[in-house]
């Protein structure tokens, strides 16, 4: 019996229908998953993921599964992204230890990491860092608890006994790489990364198509909002905030970007949209959407200022930039549906929170479109083989994505989507890397 906490285990049929349909969607990582399966180069590799729990996951797992890894358990990532279903597919239908359901509290959520963290992983796969920060704190006990099994022994007692090494892990999203990175910086970073994030086969597209896309399908199937004609207030221009302004302003929506960053807001500016201070953006806005990665983007002034009717959406991983404080301290709440809890503010006007705060993509619709996740989770795939490969040979660091795995994962969509391009000719290629031939 494989051990696993999912809210519902007879939904697996229904989770397996949807992976099945994420999967004759994700060409590039089947093709993958076709590939090691032969060769099996995570024979004897035990996994622990910690993303969210959705039918494109689903394939990961199946393709780490296929590469030979020896035992995979499996959390999920946010409190309010885990597709039940899925998750009871998982444990019943591929023998996964997953600890994750929809709507847990936050001792819960914790509770299912350090559930799964049990597996004693050779590799990590995050999505925002909780899994890897609870694993540098559980090794950090372990290294003092060795430190005092060696004073014991020389001292003449031997009560020895290790985990599992770990050869490294993977970041999926912006949050989690800022916050490793940091880890770096202070010196406390105890296996390698790679930063999946930062390739551009995932960040030029899952963050920008992925959430442009998939945060107004929260926000609309939440709201049934007409976008056309409205005000709609994108909080940062990174490639997040890029992609959701784009899809916006596609929708008939008159775009206000707010930044931080005084070269992203000119882009913005230049790409056609207003910017603004968000305390000035706050009185003309109807939907706002938050994009930046950070704490208190939107607070109690600007939600005072806000016109009757508004609505708020995050698509950043934390629920901290839209400011619940200051919303609970206006006055009475009320849920609206599944989804939407209305505000009353002091002022008599109304706001409307879509999915407490949290990533709207997943808290309210489904997550990314599968054929954009393909290439994330090609990605994943070809970094943990790598993590594995070395055997805990990386020293502990932030790594990128080769440029090659890059190359190889895009020419690989192209071909799954019938695309063909130019190649350098010999004398072109000679051209430039030379430098001789001139004016």
């Amino acid at each position: 019996m494989v051990d696993y906490r999912v809210k519902d285990v007879s939904l697996a049929e229904s989770g397996k229908k949807k992976i099945d349909w994420a999967e004759a969607h994700m060409p590039v990582l089947v093709s993958l998953m076709r590939k090691y399966e032969k060769t099996r180069p995570l024979a004897g590799i035990k996994v622990t993921g910690c993303l969210h729990v959705t039918k494109e996951t689903g394939v990961l797992v199946r393709a780490i599964k296929a590469a030979g890894a020896d035992r995979i358990s499996w959390c999920g990532c946010n409190p309010l992204s885990t597709q039940d279903d899925v998750a009871a597919s998982l444990a019943a239908n591929e023998g996964i230890m997953v600890y994750a359901s929809r709507g847990v509290t936050a001792k819960e959520y914790y509770d299912d990491i350090h559930s799964a963290m049990k597996l004693g992983p050779h590799v990590t796969i995050d999505d925002g860092a909780d899994l890897t920060v609870e694993m540098h704190k559980a090794m950090s006990e372990q290294q003092a608890k060795k430190r005092e099994r060696e004073i014991e022994k020389e001292r003449g007692y031997n009560n020895s006994g290790n985990a599992n090494p770990v050869y490294g892990g993977t970041e999926e999203t912006t949050t989690g790489v800022i916050r490793l990175k940091a880890l770096n910086k202070a010196g406390k970073l105890l296996y390698p990364i790679i930063a999946v994030n930062d390739a551009e086969t995932k960040h030029d597209f899952d963050n920008v198509y992925g959430t442009g896309q998939s945060a107004l399908d929260g926000i609309i199937r939440a709201t049934n909002v007409l976008l056309a004609g409205k005000n709609v207030v994108v909080a940062g221009y990174g490639h997040v905030g890029k992609g959701v302004a784009r899809r916006a302003s596609g929708m008939g929506a008159n775009v206000i970007v707010t930044e931080v960053d005084s070269i992203a807001a000119l882009k913005a500016k230049m790409d056609g949209y207003s910017v603004m201070q968000m305390v000035k953006a706050a009185e003309i806005g109807d939907v706002f959407i938050t994009a930046t990665g950070c704490k208190d983007v939107i607070v109690g002034k600007d939600i005072e200022k806000m016109k009757d009717g508004a609505i708020l959406a995050n698509a950043g991983h934390f629920n901290v930039e839209i400011s619940i404080d200051a919303l609970e301290r206006q006055g009475s709440k009320k849920r609206i549906n599944d989804s939407v809890e209305q505000y009353k503010l002091k002022s008599g006007n109304r706001v409307y929170l879509v999915g407490e705060g949290r990533l709207v993509n997943l808290a309210a619709a489904e997550g990314h479109p599968s054929e954009v996740m393909d290439m994330s989770f090609a990605n994943q795939l070809l970094s943990v083989i790598r993590l594995a490969k070395s055997g805990g040979t990386m020293k502990p660091g932030v790594y990128n994505i080769d440029a090659a795995q890059d190359r190889e994962i895009a020419s690989g969509k192209l071909e799954s989507m019938g695309v063909s391009i130019d190649s350098l000719s010999p004398a072109q290629q000679a051209y430039l890397e030379g430098f001789s031939e001139g004016t």
